[in-house]
């Protein structure tokens, strides 16, 4: 067998190749056609200046701009042929009412008939609306956190509006620009071009893709400075009308506010006080309230930090109150006779069990008052004094009581102890 297949095998050989030309020559004398399909081949929009001049917003809708050609040729023209010899054209003019456009299939250089080239769509599908433009709001915000005991005084932008223009329903969605500067940790003032995004009235993201603005940068500055809390003193003057009296309770609210400035400023400030003629109760009736706008008390390199929850004015209330009275009865053994002369003993009239004392002032210490534990005293030679009498002869006299009570409590009149004097025997 092996040497059947070896016999004259040079022979066989050469028919083989023989064999494989004529095939070739009959390929090439034949041309047969064949098909080839190119990708991704872009759709060229001509006149499109019409839409422009009716001022116009165009889009092209699914990718539509994007087409798959097949091409079917000689396979001599197939060979050659490439992607860039392909040309897809969609002309404007031939707008559908439907706002599609038909596409146009043609290759570059070489003779291929029009019907052979296929695209797998031949439309292309267009959104098309009428061009709107307005001037929209910008808001600044800052984002993240300054370092502790810092906080932004201020921020600002270098314009307010910005004009937009595009497709009427992209920019009727719109509702104000938005730039955003980041502060985290900041000890100092910042600045920044930021970029311009555009939200809806629900402050959600608007996509921008289509919009055209005149900035699509806002340079924002931010002042950052160092806070502390410090409390609101009150100073009242003035007295209240008869029968009343200033409790000495004066409340602010807030009691305590957050002020702002340089470090070295803020040193120096322990406390905000408002003058006493900011709260005068002269004539008071009832409690006196005044709002008070602290910020006039405040030295010029100083703010007030809070701005956006407070406004700068505190609520001062100085409460006043109807003058208690009270009738106590101060037992006669509480009371003690001194600087009698020594000619002389005294002695507390003893048909008196007690004296009736009036006193008046803050119900909150009148009431407190147990008058078991008030004593007083009788001094002769003071009243003596007062009488310009140098000598006393025996005898009873009325000589004022000097009573040992808080001076938060006034005594009405004058209080006196029946004393009989009687001579000292020898």
């Amino acid at each position: 067998m092996r040497k059947k297949i070896l016999h004259n095998w040079g022979l066989k050989l050469a028919s083989l190749l023989l064999a494989a030309i004529l095939w070739f020559l009959v390929i090439q004398l034949d041309d047969p056609k064949r098909s080839q399909s190119f990708y991704n081949i872009p759709v060229t929009l001509v006149n499109t200046e019409l839409l422009e001049q009716e001022d116009k917003f165009y889009e092209v809708l699914d990718n539509t701009d994007s087409v798959r050609v097949t091409v079917t040729a000689p396979t001599s023209i197939i060979s050659q042929l490439r992607a860039t010899d392909i040309v897809a054209e969609a002309d404007v003019s031939r707008l559908t009412d439907i706002n599609t456009i038909p596409i146009t299939f043609s290759v570059l250089n070489v003779g291929i008939d029009s019907g052979s080239v296929k695209g797998d769509h031949d439309m292309v599908r267009l959104n098309i609306e009428q061009n709107a433009s307005r001037w929209v709001k910008v808001q600044y915000t800052t984002a993240g956190e300054v370092a502790e005991g810092y906080i932004v005084a201020s921020a600002s932008a270098d314009q307010t509006l910005i004009k937009i223009s595009g497709p009427k329903s992209s920019v009727d969605r719109i509702d104000h620009a938005g730039v955003e500067i980041d502060v985290t940790g900041a000890t100092s003032s910042l600045s920044a071009n930021v970029e311009v995004l555009f939200y809806d009235e629900e402050d959600v993201p608007v996509d921008s893709s289509n919009i055209v603005m005149d900035e699509k940068y806002v340079h924002i500055e931010v002042e950052v400075l160092a806070a502390k809390p410090v409390p609101v003193e009150v100073n009242v003057s003035g007295t209240p009308a008869a029968g009343f009296l200033a409790t000495g309770v004066v409340e602010c609210d807030p009691a305590t506010v957050s002020i702002a400035g340089s470090t070295l400023a803020l040193n120096n400030i322990s406390k905000i006080v408002i003058p006493e003629e900011q709260m005068n109760l002269d004539g008071a009736e009832g409690d006196v309230v005044n709002v008070i706008n602290i910020r006039e008390f405040l030295p010029d390199n100083i703010r007030i930090a809070d701005n956006r929850d407070f406004n700068g004015r505190v609520t001062v209330v100085a409460r006043v109150e109807p003058e208690a009275e009270r009738t106590l009865q101060i037992p006669v053994g509480n009371i003690s006779v001194i600087n009698i002369p020594e000619s002389l003993n005294a002695e507390l009239f003893r048909e008196d069990e007690y004296y009736e004392m009036q006193i008046s002032g803050l119900n909150a210490v009148v009431s407190q008052v147990d008058q078991s534990t008030i004593s007083g005293t009788v001094d002769v030679g003071a009243w003596m004094a007062d009488e310009d009498m140098e000598t006393l002869a025996p005898g009873t006299y009325q000589i004022p009581i000097d009573f040992e009570i808080s001076n938060d409590i006034k005594i009405e009149g004058k209080v006196t102890a029946r004393v009989i004097f009687t001579r000292v025997e020898e």
